[in-house]
């Protein structure tokens, strides 16, 4: 099954209000493994960068100056995702700016209710009570986010695409290959561990300290261990 997890990075929270996506990041996906193939975009988003989205991504007006607007790489985008599952974190959100961007330049939105698979709703459910931001959840299955200082869609895609394989059930999810995969594959075989069993060991009383042990215990007065024995 191919799946594309993504992310976006954008002017502010909402396309409806005039944010523009100046960012998207795909990492491609067949049976929840990464195949190596990504999709990464910059655009300008022909309006000034507010200084608070700045600060959170990094993308000034001067470096997004020169980069395409979204109606000039939405073929390269559409011709990459195709029509594979789209999986991202609090999706409602990238995906109002992704159907924003489209419908704005003619084409028509990603259906949601078909294509979107939201890791934020699979967190909530999965360890209700627990923190589900991206850094929290990478701290939860142990997955290393050093090099993330600034948000970045494609780095994020990337690490999400780590939190995703582990909240559907880890790497052992890669055990129920498909069967275009394991065809040949060997039948696996049954293993039955045998264990070692050591000879008993024998132990030898000198003779003098069975003598010393007999001498002390005839100084004992009205031992416990006899009390049984005059019954």
């Amino acid at each position: 099954m191919r799946e594309i997890v993504f992310d976006t990075e954008t002017t502010g929270f909402k396309f409806s209000e005039g944010d523009r996506l100046v960012e998207i990041g795909c990492v491609e996906m067949v049976n929840r493994v990464e195949t190596g193939r990504t999709f990464h975009a910059y655009f300008n988003p022909e309006r000034p960068m507010p200084p608070e989205a700045q600060a959170i991504h990094g993308l000034s007006d001067a470096f997004l100056r020169d980069k395409p607007v979204f109606a000039a790489g939405v073929a390269d985008l559409l011709d990459f995702i195709g029509d594979a599952p789209l999986i991202a974190h609090n999706a409602t959100f990238d995906f109002g700016f992704i159907n924003g961007e489209l419908q704005a330049c003619g084409f028509p939105p990603v259906c949601m209710r078909t294509r979107m698979v939201d890791t934020l709703a699979i967190a909530r459910q999965r360890h209700p009570g627990a923190k589900h931001t991206l850094d929290a959840l990478c701290s939860r299955f142990g997955i290393d986010r050093s090099h993330r200082v600034l948000h970045g869609a494609l780095l994020d895609a990337q690490l999400l695409a780590q939190v995703y394989v582990e909240l559907m059930g880890g790497r052992q999810i890669g055990l129920g290959l498909g069967v275009e995969t394991v065809e040949a594959a060997a039948a696996p075989v049954a293993v039955r561990t045998v264990a070692k069993v050591r000879p008993p060991r024998v132990f030898t009383v000198p003779e003098g300290e069975l003598a010393a042990h007999t001498a002390f215990l005839a100084k004992i007065t009205d031992p416990i261990w006899g009390a049984g024995a005059s019954g």
